[in-house]
């Protein structure tokens, strides 16, 4: 792999089967109570009951010097959402141009995010952990959780760090951000008042080694038993890459993915994973 674009993965052994996202409809009162739209990286679109929610936005080519292959997303995939979830300022979470594309949607982050996202133009909302958030206009409703992810201070932006529930329809789903795996997950549906129904949980990242604050597929397998998730799709890999891609071992993007699934198949086996390509949706049954 090049310092320049890559091709995208193919096909993963996944179960159940995918879904063309073209074949997945928006979910609203007379379709599916909740469809996901993984976009790559830690960028997903969450249509649930009526709402529409962006995790993480990296709508752009590029995040600073980090490379995404393929293409960038599609906006019809992510367009006119009514609020995005921003769990951390890293820029591969937090990139400004990206969050300037969804100028119109609130961006839910802790309180110290939302004072810095306000101070550079975006529409910061503080949300908490005691508390739900409705979102405008909808029945949906959404809940800040901590993260352990302190391992790479950042000095020029905040660095609290923050998981979310989002409940709406009669759905769950679990967003943690970046994070270590902590006893606390375990509380999760009982804070929801129902099961995980989905787990949108990171696997990788930017490279084939990973720094403390995250979680491999093994670790993320057992955060999914933790929390009794129904269904998992794996984020935050093989996606973005650095310029020196090329002197790291062949292949290692495509890994964490199908890794994630065998683990949950053996360490969670009540819960299905569902590992989707870019751009991909599923409508969770």
């Amino acid at each position: 792999m090049t310092s320049g674009d890559a091709e995208a993965p193919g096909p993963t052994a996944a179960e159940p089967g995918r879904a063309a996202p073209s074949s997945v409809p928006r979910a609203d009162a007379a379709g599916p109570a909740l469809v996901v739209r993984w976009l790559g990286h830690a960028t997903a679109v969450l249509d649930v009951a009526g709402a529409r929610l962006v995790t993480d936005p990296l709508l752009r080519r590029h995040a600073g010097l980090l490379r995404r292959r393929g293409t960038q997303p599609d906006a019809r995939g992510w367009a006119d959402p009514h609020a995005v979830l921003l769990s951390h300022l890293h820029h591969d979470h937090a990139e400004l141009g990206s969050l300037g594309l969804v100028h119109d949607a609130p961006v839910l982050s802790g309180a110290a995010n939302a004072r810095w996202l306000r101070a550079h133009g975006v529409e910061g909302v503080a949300v908490g952990e005691r508390s739900w958030w409705r979102v405008p206009g909808t029945a949906v409703e959404v809940r800040l959780l901590p993260a352990v992810h302190a391992h790479r201070p950042m000095p020029h932006r905040p660095n609290a760090a923050h998981g979310f529930l989002v409940r709406g329809g009669g759905r769950v789903v679990w967003f943690p951000g970046d994070t270590a795996r902590y006893p606390a997950m375990a509380d999760l549906p009982a804070l929801a008042g129902g099961a995980i129904d989905l787990a949108l949980v990171p696997v990788g990242g930017w490279g084939p080694r990973l720094s403390g604050g995250h979680m491999d597929p093994v670790e993320a397998a057992r955060a999914c038993a933790a929390v009794g998730a129904r269904t998992a799709v794996p984020v935050h890999w093989g996606t973005l890459h650095a310029p020196v891609s090329g002197q790291l071992p062949p292949g290692w993007m495509d890994e964490a993915g199908p890794a994630f699934a065998v683990a949950v198949r053996r360490l969670a086996p009540r819960c299905r994973p569902v590992v989707l390509r870019p751009g991909e949706a599923y409508a969770v049954p």
